[in-house]
């Protein structure tokens, strides 16, 4: 049994959650899944039961490494490119990876307009919403980003330096957001959602999204 338990929200919503759970099944990271269902009245007690540790504000997800917490997608990250370094998680090159954490970190603070207008529903079937200025600004600038990526990538592959890594990870809930509202996007953008989307990382959490029995009224469109 692995040492390393990853504690997510449900897999339909929990974008959050998505991002550190894609990026270690497709890496191949071993580690035992512990699912805390959202939104209950006592979710942020039950995430710090499931941890044993107080001190973790009780939101997901939380990686725990022989019962020591980390928490925030972009902590796990770190944690986890620090302890399996052959797994390649960043670039290697400086550079590049210095600008795969800017494009990280820009994803974890901004780009809220999108976020609140699209929440992540991955049993949505794909339907157009209207967009307001301040989300089409937000797609605009995500758009520029992965382009600039893409063109500077250091090896053949389709993702946003090459081979997949953190940053793919951090956006895959905006890949999702796309799809399933239907943004307008470049054959670039689309070409890059394509490559995520057909990850088996990928289908096997969307599979199980759809298998989940929960749903909640404010992911509902």
């Amino acid at each position: 049994m692995s040492d390393l338990t990853l504690i997510i929200g449900n897999k339909n919503y929990s974008s959050w959650s998505f991002r550190p759970w894609i990026m270690m099944r497709h890496a191949g990271i071993s580690f035992t899944e512990s699912l805390v269902v959202l939104f209950s009245e006592d979710f942020r007690d039950k995430v710090r039961a499931h941890t044993g540790a107080g001190h973790v504000p009780g939101q997901v997800p939380v990686l725990l490494d022989s019962g020591e917490a980390v928490w925030g997608s972009l902590a796990i990250f770190e944690y986890l490119a620090d302890k399996f370094p052959e797994k390649g998680l960043w670039p290697a090159d400086m550079m590049m990876r210095a600008k795969a954490r800017s494009g990280a970190g820009e994803m974890h603070s901004g780009f809220g307009a999108l976020r609140s207008a699209l929440p992540m529903n991955i049993r949505l079937e794909p339907n157009a919403v209207p967009l307001s200025d301040e989300v089409l600004a937000d797609v605009e600038r995500i758009e520029a980003l992965w382009a600039e990526c893409l063109a500077r990538k250091l090896d053949g592959g389709p993702f946003l330096f090459g081979a997949f890594g953190n940053i793919d990870a951090m956006y895959a809930p905006i890949v999702n957001r796309f799809h399933v509202y239907q943004v307008p996007v470049s054959q670039t953008s689309r070409n890059y959602m394509d490559a995520v989307m057909a990850l088996p990382a990928w289908q096997e959490w969307a599979a199980a999204a759809r298998d989940e029995p929960w749903e909640f009224d404010t992911y509902i469109r």
